[in-house]
């Protein structure tokens, strides 16, 4: 694994710059499945923190998709030798607006690759920084590092680690039902292949969890979506989750939130039908 590792490595630095137009279609359906009330999202109009995500989506061809419904190993990202690959969290500086009819450029970089050893095995983080320009300007609008683990497969005789209990107190809480159709609709927008999120036999039979995992990102904007119901206008300079736990179809999950007194900070968590904590996240008001 150390020769793996040196090899891995040497993709720091390694980056890419992709072009994408905020159309207005994908907002107006990520309005609906969030089910808020429509919008015709018309040029001008501000894109949601977070939403970025429903832009630059990976076009890769069906030749070239894995059995996990991942593109196969390669390309921008290092080719890690490990069969599994979850988001495990990301950071946010929301610098500049984001809007509708904005023409956007994406430049990735590999910020750095670790590896350690788990509870379950040999385990790979890889961290990417993001920044989206907008409109040809000099300065990121955004600018995101995101979270890569990749781990071994399976194992029935696996530990898992033992879960924390989420926070017993919340001023805001939403009831979430992630039934089949909210996760084919976001890994639709998302153009998420990932078969854990959407096929049943392949998440159960051969990555061996109980039921349809629900998407880390989506977990992600609900709770800010959370915040935007609970304080319309927010103006969010920062944000950071980090996924704890996994969750799954098979039961409504919570999203919450405690505002700080300051009124500058945040704290939101989700978790699921037990309260065991399955995310952690903090936002930054300006």
């Amino acid at each position: 694994m150390t020769e793996v590792t040196e090899d891995l490595r040497s993709w720091i630095g390694r980056s890419e710059t992709l072009h994408d137009a905020v159309n207005p279609t994908p907002v107006i359906a990520l309005t609906a499945t969030l089910d808020h009330p429509a919008i015709d999202a018309a040029p001008g109009t501000l894109l949601p923190p977070l939403w970025h995500w429903l832009y630059f989506l990976p076009m890769h061809r069906q030749s070239e998709i894995g059995a996990d419904g991942h593109a196969k190993r390669g390309g921008f990202l290092p080719p890690v030798p490990l069969p599994r690959r979850m988001w495990a969290g990301s950071q946010f500086e929301f610098r500049s607006p984001i809007r509708v009819g904005d023409r956007v450029a994406r430049t990735s970089t590999i910020d750095d690759v670790t590896t350690k050893e788990g509870r379950t095995g040999k385990l790979v983080f890889v961290k990417v920084r993001h920044e989206l320009r907008c409109n040809g300007a000099a300065e990121p609008a955004l600018v995101e590092f995101h979270d890569i683990v990749y781990r071994e497969a399976q194992n029935p005789s696996d530990v898992p680690p033992p879960p924390v209990a989420a926070p017993a107190e919340a001023a805001w809480r939403r009831r979430i039902v992630p039934d089949d159709v909210l996760l084919f609709r976001y890994s639709a927008l998302t153009f998420n292949g990932h078969r854990i999120h959407y096929d049943r036999q392949y998440v159960t039979q051969v990555e061996g969890y109980p039921g349809l995992i629900v998407h880390g990102p989506l977990i992600a904007t609900l709770l800010l979506d959370l915040l935007r119901r609970q304080v319309p206008g927010a103006d969010v300079a920062s944000f950071r989750f980090k996924a704890v736990r996994p969750t799954f179809d098979l039961n409504a999950f919570h999203v919450q939130g405690q505002p700080d007194a300051d009124g500058k900070t945040v704290r939101l968590w989700a978790s699921d039908h037990e309260g065991w904590l399955t995310m952690d996240a903090t936002a930054t008001l300006r």
